[in-house]
């Protein structure tokens, strides 16, 4: 007689086991899916949300989800996604002294030189837009949304931060990325310049910020017209961010 096998079967994997991922890549695709979001010109719907982040539909529903609950994003009545409010009340922590500081500076900039100001820090390779005022009487103005990136290595920001440092003393903090020769006119003039460097017919001015205990940031004016008296705004950005550097101290 032939010995009795006893077989076990093994229980079915849960359905999504095979498509399981580490809890730091889902943050990460989390984040990355609020990115694109910020990005995005449109509300995006979860098939071109998913394309972008090259994930499955059903990977982008769940994660989606998640963030939806947490009101950092919205869907509109077709369905689509946007960034939601609860983006702007982690926005609000982010930078708050220089934020504060920063506010009445742009907004009086803004309606005295009918240009669109900003303030940009420095995230690693880019610089990141904080906080935008627009000229408050203006029939056209150029739209400088926070949370733009752009390498910190082209426009007026990027050279301005470059300028309130050394080229030796960026080469420490940035060795991967160059300094710019401009950088250099900057430390003696006190702001930067740029043209068509971001965007194509679009000029910059900003002038660097100290933050204390922090990497340098930039208060920056961008408009469309070429007769300009660039020395007069480069010189009220450059009082602008000492009076915010003074309030920082």
């Amino acid at each position: 007689m032939s010995p009795v096998r006893s077989s076990t079967r093994q229980a079915p994997a849960p359905a999504d086991a095979a498509q399981s991922v580490p809890p730091s890549q889902t943050l990460s695709r989390g984040i990355r899916a609020l990115e694109i979001l910020a990005a995005a010109e449109r509300p995006l719907s979860i098939a071109e949300l998913a394309s972008e982040m090259g994930v499955h539909r059903s990977v982008a529903y769940r994660i989606l989800r998640t963030l939806e609950d947490h009101a950092l994003l919205v869907r509109d009545d077709a369905g689509r996604m946007q960034p939601g409010a609860g983006l702007a009340v982690l926005a609000r922590a982010v930078s708050r002294d220089l934020q504060t500081a920063a506010l009445p500076e742009l907004t009086q900039l803004a309606n005295s030189l009918n240009m669109t100001a900003f303030v940009a820090v420095w995230d690693r390779q880019d610089c990141v837009t904080l906080v935008t005022v627009e000229p408050r009487h203006s029939a056209a103005t150029l739209a400088q949304h926070p949370g733009t990136r752009h390498s910190v290595t082209a426009g007026a920001p990027g050279i301005a931060i470059q300028s309130s440092m050394t080229a030796e003393e960026w080469s420490v903090l940035a060795p991967d990325l160059p300094y710019r020769p401009e950088a250099a006119e900057a430390r003696r003039l006190g702001y930067a310049a740029s043209h068509d460097e971001v965007i194509a017919g679009l000029s910059s001015l900003a002038a660097p910020i100290r933050v204390p205990g922090s990497r340098p940031a930039a208060i920056a004016v961008v408009y469309i017209r070429r007769d300009q008296d660039q020395a007069a705004v480069g010189q009220a950005l450059a009082a602008s961010a000492a009076r915010i550097e003074s309030q920082l101290a």
